[in-house]
């Protein structure tokens, strides 16, 4: 028997089953049941089908991680939209670039974020606007909660598998992000796959310390929902808030970037406070392994225990995990060492290291390749880029997506990243395109020439560095201060994209040919660290 996989069967379970049952607890205090959150999801339907929100339309959502997230997203795919998430972080030129490029007809905007929405709101397709406190907001707004109580009565059209249900924008090599095509079929597999490795059941509360912007708070606004587990909504990080609402709320299970892991040691360090309530806490962190000495705090003194995951955007996002006990004791120190690394595929994903002729690296921790993978939970492609869709899945390999992150494999099959390919600096768990910096940079007539690098960060795990050639030719008095760079770029960028590190120099080292030779200068930035990716 053949039945499609749709996302909209996440919250159709949790409503059958867990409907009188609470889901979610909302940022306002607002404690709803799984009932409750489909009956406001279907009235968003029913509200974006009477203004004419059709199947395949995109549909935007600009919030932070409140019960108006789920309830909008839901609302969306319900009618087969696509759910477009935005980066709350970003600034109005880089919304108009993505709300014109998926031609996005739709936007819900939680009211701190409608101004940024109104600048550019001439400038984009968008035709219809909703907000959740349009009596606060400039602009003619719509109020999500009144839109909602018109009507629940709504056609759910006919859907496939294989349809494009959702959107997810990432950062590129190149100035402009891509977005990121993902059908009904990889997010229910992926959701499938993250309730297995990362054990979450009906007894879980989930404290969303994770961006549900991020490939759809990876994956978990389905499986959370679909296995009847209790959100618990948030509007920020605060590190006093996370301990307190882990003993409040009986926290079982989170997922934290290694920058908010940070955060939470800081606050233990002076509150020395609680860290554990009726049920015990897992957290899942990915990308760059934490250093050991995170890792040891996390479990040894808050008493949680920690799940190193690894993946992208484009993979679901999560496709490795090193988090498999045959493999270590739990009592033992050493586990600690293989908990860094980024470990073994999911189940039914296909992990490989291969080097520069596509062939497979010996398993001797030493030899470096590129990581690529297969797996039901992989995109489907990029909108309207088709050739960066072929080039993400033949450069080495074909049919495999390659992950531009460069890894060793150890006897066990476990990978460990230690570079990367691609020119993207991951700080503090965003992605910065070092080309869109040096783009940017370029455009100051004090710089001749620039060359972003990542550097390290004890902070971020890596943070943006320029070197920069003034155009004076003077690197003791280059005509431009670092305060001056930082508000120019604050001005054209994203706050986390802005370039806090800046070295003057005479000339950039290149090539015969000209081609700048970044990975001199990263290999000088990293030469006492065990690898060139952040730690931390």
């Amino acid at each position: 028997m053949e039945k499609p996989l749709l996302v909209t069967e996440f919250l159709d379970r949790a409503r059958t089953y867990y409907g009188d049952k609470e889901g979610v607890v909302a940022t306002t205090g607002e404690r709803l049941t799984y009932a409750e959150i489909g009956d406001r999801a279907d009235g968003f339907s029913a509200a974006l089908q009477a203004r004419g929100v059709e199947k395949g339309d995109r549909v935007a959502v600009l919030d932070p991680n409140t019960h108006y997230h789920l309830e909008a997203a839901y609302g969306i795919m319900q009618l087969g939209g696509v759910h477009t998430p935005l980066n709350y972080r970003l600034v109005p030129r880089e919304f108009e670039y993505i709300l014109n490029d998926a031609g996005v007809k739709a936007i819900y905007a939680d009211h701190a974020y409608t101004e940024q929405i109104e600048q550019i709101r001439d400038d984009i397709p968008t035709e219809i606007f909703i907000t959740n406190d349009a009596d606060s907001v400039e602009g003619d707004w719509e109020e999500f909660d009144d839109v909602i109580a018109e009507s629940s009565e709504y056609e759910r059209p006919e859907m496939a598998e294989d349809e494009v249900i959702t959107i997810n924008y990432t950062s590129g090599t190149t100035g402009d992000p891509k977005g990121v095509m993902r059908t009904h079929r990889c997010e229910t597999l992926h959701a499938y796959l993250i309730s297995h490795h990362q054990r979450i059941s009906d007894e879980d509360v989930y404290l969303w310390t994770l961006p549900m912007f991020h490939a759809n708070g990876w994956g978990h606004i389905f499986a959370v929902t679909g296995n009847g587990a209790r959100h618990i909504c948030t509007r920020g990080i605060d590190a006093e808030w996370i301990f307190d609402t882990v003993c409040e709320e009986n926290v079982s299970y989170m997922c934290a970037a290694p920058t908010v892991l940070n955060l939470l040691m800081e606050y233990y360090d002076e509150a020395e406070p609680e860290t554990v309530g009726d049920n015990d806490v897992r957290v899942a962190t990915a990308g760059s392994a934490p250093p050991e000495a995170t890792l040891r705090v996390v479990e040894d003194e808050f008493g949680w225990y920690l799940m190193h995951v690894y993946g992208a955007t484009e993979t679901g996002p999560l496709i490795t995990t090193s988090d498999f006990g045959s493999f270590f004791d739990d009592d033992d120190d050493a586990r600690f060492r293989l908990k860094k690394r980024q470990g073994i595929g999911y189940l039914g994903t296909e992990i490989r290291v291969v080097d520069a002729d596509g062939e497979d690296v010996p398993w001797d921790d030493e030899t470096l390749g590129e990581v690529v993978v297969r797996g039901n939970q992989i995109m489907e492609g990029y909108w309207n880029k088709p050739e960066a869709t072929e080039e993400a899945f033949s450069d080495r390999v074909e049919g495999y997506y390659h992950m531009g992150d460069l890894a060793v494999v150890d006897e066990h099959g476990m990978i460990s990243i230690q570079d990367r390919k691609k020119d993207i600096i991951i700080s503090g768990g965003e992605n910065i395109s070092s080309i869109e910096l040096e783009d940017t940079l370029f455009d100051h007539d004090a710089i001749a020439d620039v060359a972003v690098i990542p550097a390290p960060s004890d902070k971020w795990g890596e943070t943006p560095k320029a070197f920069i050639v003034p155009s004076n030719g003077d690197t003791e008095n280059p005509g431009i201060t670092l305060e001056e760079i930082e508000a120019f770029c604050r001005e054209r960028l994203a706050g986390y994209k802005v370039v806090h590190n800046v070295e003057f120099v005479d000339a950039l080292p290149t090539t015969a040919t000209g081609k700048v030779q970044k990975y001199e200068l990263r290999k000088k930035e990293w030469d006492d660290q065990n690898s060139m990716v952040g730690q931390g």
